[in-house]
């Protein structure tokens, strides 16, 4: 089976590749429909990466966010036409401690093998999960995103000490309103806070019980934990204002990519006790906890319709690259791909 992919060869370059697809096995066949672009398509788009990195990663199509139709399952679980939201991360081995998304032996796709900007996507039956076929596949689209906050909150509800009277979310963009409004919807009794630079994207935080621009935090304020979701150059400051604010013993979870070393107040950590952890991405049971989420509170669906961005037919490279193109222009929400190849 001939199948097309169009992989980034060079910052702001796409090129068409003709794949053979062996049907041979017991592996998936996927139409994707809705591919929804990250920051780290961006940073590989825009060659924001270092050179090296580029060089050992490139040819390599993007996106690692994405819906699609069963086209072919020969085991019968999924009929022609299922709706499937498929799973970026591949595990290779299993671990009974360390979690499929940090086992170095895992492959994630746009990072080191193709995505999902593919004609057909083969894949593996343990790498979907189905979803409702009535569900808005535009929200749908960014799932994964979803179950990375999902991720991040069932570790910290297990780090975590159980006082939780007030948490702080520092972060006003996508992955700092995913979390906020995941953390509201599983912990309902905490009162939670959101700290941010631009008070118009506070104000779409509707949902928390506070927001604050960061040069005007009250100087009574006090949490119990924090999460930080601000990444790049910012995280530095942000992770710096949480230990000020952060009673001691407090969980800090970080969320933010940086491509650079942050500096951390170590001095402050030790004083206040202070408990530090990393989330990235997400696994099976994460995606799968997300589906049922989306199921059981159909509002979250609701608010997450809120960061839907540009939705953007896309046909050829041209259109790939315009997608590309006003994504880097947009300050907020996600740019859907309406993938109609």
């Amino acid at each position: 089976m001939l199948n097309t992919v169009y992989q980034l060869v060079a910052p702001r370059k796409f090129e068409m590749v003709c794949q053979n697809i062996g049907l041979q096995d017991d592996d998936i066949i996927v139409r994707p429909t809705h591919l929804s672009i990250c920051n780290a398509d961006q940073r590989y788009y825009q060659g924001l990466r270092e050179e090296k990195i580029l060089r050992q990663k490139l040819p390599m199509a993007l996106i690692h966010e994405a819906i699609g139709d069963v086209v072919r399952d020969p085991s019968g679980r999924f009929n022609p036409g299922d709706l499937v939201v498929m799973i970026p991360n591949t595990p290779f081995e299993e671990d009974e401690i360390i979690a499929e998304n940090y086992l170095r032996s895992s492959k994630f796709r746009a990072s080191g093998f193709d995505g999902f900007m593919q004609e057909y996507v083969k894949i593996r039956p343990d790498r979907v999960v189905p979803l409702p076929q009535d569900i808005d596949r535009t929200v749908a689209a960014f799932t994964e995103i979803v179950s990375v906050s999902v991720h991040a909150l069932s570790r910290f509800d297990k780090i975590a000490h159980s006082r939780r009277n007030q948490v702080g979310i520092w972060g006003d963009g996508n992955v700092g309103y995913i979390t906020a409004l995941l953390f509201k919807m599983m912990f309902p009794d905490t009162k939670l806070f959101i700290f941010g630079m631009s008070r118009d994207k506070l104000s779409d935080f509707t949902f928390a019980d506070g927001t604050f621009t960061v040069g005007n935090i009250p100087d009574d304020m006090k949490i119990d934990h924090a999460f930080e979701c601000v990444g790049g150059a910012g995280s530095g400051k942000a992770i710096d204002q949480i230990i000020d604010y952060i009673n001691p013993e407090g969980t800090i979870s970080i969320l933010g990519v940086s491509e650079y070393p942050v500096p951390i107040n170590t001095r402050m950590v030790l004083e206040k006790g202070l408990r530090i952890f990393g989330s990235s991405r997400s696994g099976k049971v994460d995606f799968e906890k997300t589906v049922e989420i989306y199921q059981s509170n159909p509002e979250v669906i609701n608010y997450l319709s809120n960061i839907v961005g540009a939705v953007i037919p896309v046909r050829s490279i041209a259109d790939m690259k315009k997608a590309f193109e006003m994504d880097i222009q947009k300050s907020f929400g996600k740019t859907i791909m309406l993938w109609e190849k």
